[in-house]
């Protein structure tokens, strides 16, 4: 009875919840649909009140971020240049005028390689300081079509490194700004300019085949023979290389010329080379978990970073404990900091992309090594004697089994010491001949093998970059003998220039250990 009591009055409530839930569901209803009518009609009642378009300024689509499209032309001599460019573009100008422009390039790339790069189409992603001089670089060279890409503007701290943009163009499209300068300079060529973002979704369009101002009997399904990435954004250029690679389209990549001073350490090569570039380094492990680890060409510095040079600018803690940094950029993953750079770099990353392309379109022979200047060789001879060097004194320490012993030292450090840290010459003598790698001071118990792994089947040296300097064949087995294997120290052989050489070599390397 009493169960039957409570069922009942909890059957109730129940209904009375279930009542008022029903209601407050169909007030909530009813309240969206009022307050959507009443957007309607405000939305209507706003699009009444613009007036009508005249008809002598006819209205124009706002880009995809939200600015109105710029024109192209803005003075009387652009529009005259537009007008002439026009013409050429469809066969009405002198081909001998043509010849006489591009005289130096024949001479060099001969009649039939000229040929080659004036039919060639290239699209050229991204006009800041490095995609500017590259597609400058192009047209003048002879290409005459070329798809630009970009959705930024010209601003002023543009001018420091833009190849063609004025005061004048500060405000306007980069693609728009490009276009006007080279149509000034080669009107005969077709600039297809496209101011958009690239992204995954655009990519098949902006790397479509050429179909802009087609001539009569052309190929309307000329693939581009090169796509050049001018690129900033990791992310952007992460999707730009995948889909290039995936689509077996030819594509050179510029890596990070911000922070970069010295033009002899700028190089041409696999990105599986490229070392010593922090951008490098991002683009290529991203890649890799794409599956992409090799087979594309690119351009990087092997510059270090060190002490009084420029460095990345931090982010102020004022704009830090606003919240998320990456709400501070204009658009979604592009960088909220600005770049340490020297305008001179990006222009000869641009150019060095420039005459890669050029060259590969007109098959003209290039014969500059892949990152490491020809001296992959000699590093690995370098490390080889290192190998024997560390099992020698293995066995001279108790006589310890060397056989298997490996050593943490690889080629890139190789490369590393004795390109970076000792210029390529030996601390003693400063001969840049029959060079090797040696331990600077004794070991205390030889090479102080881990035996941790050593049941494992692991021998491994404690050999560590720090410990190591550069020297001639011949002045490392006096070394050997009177120090590594002998009671002698470096200050008891080497003069004060030579321990204060060693020394600041070795101070230098600390420093720039935190950057590799």
């Amino acid at each position: 009875m009493l169960g039957s009591q409570w069922l009942q009055r909890h059957s109730e409530t129940a209904k009375t919840i279930a009542v008022f839930a029903c209601g407050a569901v169909t007030a909530t209803t009813i309240y969206h649909v009022l307050l959507t009518t009443r957007r309607q009609k405000a939305t209507l009642k706003l699009k009444e009140s613009i007036p009508d378009q005249p008809h002598d300024q006819p209205a124009s689509q706002l880009t995809e971020y939200g600015s109105a499209p710029q024109p192209s032309i803005t003075s009387a001599e652009d529009t005259k240049a537009a007008k002439i460019a026009a013409r050429a573009r469809k066969g009405d100008f002198d081909e001998e005028l043509i010849f006489e422009q591009l005289a130096r390039n024949r001479i060099f790339l001969k009649d039939e390689g000229l040929a080659k790069l004036r039919n060639a189409f290239v699209v050229v992603i991204g006009l800041g300081g490095v995609g500017s001089h590259c597609v400058a670089a192009l047209v003048r060279s002879g290409v005459s079509k070329i798809r630009i890409v970009d959705f930024d503007q010209v601003t002023l701290s543009s001018l420091n490194r833009h190849a063609l943009a004025t005061l004048a163009d500060v405000g306007t499209p980069k693609v728009h700004c490009v276009r006007r300068r080279l149509e000034q300079i080669c009107p005969w060529a077709r600039i297809e300019s496209r101011n958009e973002l690239f992204s995954s979704q655009s990519a098949e369009s902006l790397l479509a085949a050429w179909d802009y101002e087609l001539h009569d009997g052309e190929d309307r399904d000329q693939e581009p023979d090169w796509v050049v990435d001018a690129i900033d954004n990791i992310d952007t250029k992460v999707q730009l290389l995948h889909y290039c690679t995936l689509h077996n389209i030819k594509v050179i990549s510029a890596m990070g010329a911000g922070i970069k001073s010295d033009p002899t350490k700028i190089c041409v090569g696999d990105i599986s080379t490229s070392i010593e570039d922090p951008l490098s380094k991002a683009t290529r492990r991203r890649l890799k978990l794409l599956g992409v680890s090799t087979g594309i060409p690119v351009v990087f510095s092997t510059e270090k970073p060190g002490p009084g040079k420029a460095a990345l600018m931090p982010i102020a803690d004022s704009e830090v404990e606003k919240g998320n940094v990456g709400d501070l950029g204009v658009l979604p993953d592009f960088r909220v900091r600005i770049l340490p750079v020297l305008g001179t770099m990006p222009a000869m990353f641009g150019y060095t992309l420039a005459s890669h392309v050029i060259c590969s379109v007109a098959e003209y022979p290039i014969e500059y090594s892949v990152g490491d200047r020809g001296r992959d060789k000699m590093y690995e001879a370098i490390l080889s004697a290192l190998q024997g060097l560390e099992e020698r004194l293995a066995r001279s320490v108790n006589g310890q089994d060397a056989v298997g012993l490996k050593i943490p030292i690889s080629r890139d450090d190789v490369a590393y010491l004795v390109e970076e840290v000792f210029r390529g010459r030996s601390v003693v003598s400063g001969l840049t001949t029959r060079l090797v790698l040696v331990r600077w001071n004794r070991p205390e118990s030889g090479t102080n093998m881990n035996r941790a792994y050593e049941v494992e089947g692991q021998k491994t040296s404690n050999l560590k970059i720090p410990d190591l300097v550069l020297m001639t064949k011949e002045e490392a087995q006096r070394h050997e003998k009177e120090i590594l294997k002998g009671t002698k120290s470096p200050e008891d052989i080497y003069e004060q220039d030579v321990l204060a050489l060693v020394e600041s070599r070795h101070q230098e390397e600390h420093a720039f250990s935190k950057y590799r």
